[in-house]
């Protein structure tokens, strides 16, 4: 696992890519922190991480692209396979590269805070509890960039996915306004997106008796409960999107609160979607 750590991080830093992360992250935060803090004498330094968020939909999908679509379009992933290492190790050796390249323009921006302090009064429990979120939550779609990429051969089609997720995530709580909250609407909603997910275990496994086995059941539960009592599905379908919201979460830490549960849920997004990985690549594997 190290060894794919330190060829990752070298692969990177031998590219633009590492750079163009670090630089890009560096220019707005800097910008922001110019404007917020030091033009309009705004002590606040987390308020210019809330604009941030608006950096990491387009540097993530440049950062996770080409993690493992670069390796199976030029078929270097068959060298992967060989090695005496798990596909997990391989996994988390590459994330952990990944969050490599986040952390360290990270650890720059973090110094922000005491620079500030010495001009004013700046609660320095909140700043740096806001950028260890934005770090989670950075790391939360690091891992869903890098689960897509695993799904295809070409960087430009992994960047463009991973774009229209992140940003969807970005706008669902916005979107979530315009979804049918009938309980009838919820319940067709939930149908489909258990219709899609079984389409994904047949993709990762390429196993139809357990995709339809699964997808089948999990409509029959859906059906039942509307049938059992439908109340329970209003509103359903749009409080989940905004429930699923990572950027949501991340907001109230810029309010001062260190929410718990916003980091558990972080954690449980990278853990299913490096899972999802693992199993996207075993497929390739064996087949």
């Amino acid at each position: 696992m190290i060894a794919v750590l330190k060829h990752e991080l070298k692969s990177y830093f031998h590219s633009l890519t590492a750079y163009f992360f670090g630089a890009f992250l560096l220019i707005i935060t800097g910008v922001g922190a110019m404007i917020y803090n030091i033009n309009q004498t705004i002590a606040n330094f987390e308020y210019v991480l809330y604009y941030g968020c608006l950096i990491l939909i387009i540097i993530v999908p440049i950062l996770t692209m080409r993690v493992v679509a670069e390796e199976k379009r030029q078929k270097t992933d068959q060298l992967l396979y060989a090695l005496p290492i798990s596909t997990t190790q391989v996994v988390v050796g590459k994330y952990l590269a990944l969050l490599t390249i986040f952390l360290i323009p990270l650890l720059v921006v973090s110094i922000y805070p005491l620079i500030f302090a010495q001009y004013g009064d700046v609660y320095l429990p909140t700043s740096y509890g806001s950028i260890f979120a934005f770090f989670v939550m950075g790391a939360g779609l690091i891992a869903i960039g890098m689960f897509i990429s695993s799904l295809t051969e070409n960087q430009g089609i992994a960047a463009g996915i991973s774009l229209a997720v992140i940003l969807f995530n970005y706008f669902s709580v916005t979107i979530s306004e315009y979804v049918s909250s009938t309980a009838f609407g919820s319940a067709i909603t939930l149908a489909v997106i258990a219709v899609l997910f079984a389409f994904l275990i047949r993709y990762l496994t390429k196993n139809d008796n357990v995709a339809y086995t699964i997808g089948l059941a999990l409509v029959a539960i859906i059906m039942m409960l509307f049938i059992i009592d439908s109340s329970m599905f209003e509103g359903l379908v749009p409080n989940i999107m905004a429930q699923l919201s990572l950027f949501e979460r991340f907001y109230v830490f810029i309010d001062g609160i260190f929410d718990v549960t916003a980091i558990i849920y972080y954690l449980t997004v990278i853990v299913f979607f490096l899972f999802l990985t693992v199993q996207s690549l075993e497929k390739r594997r064996y087949n």
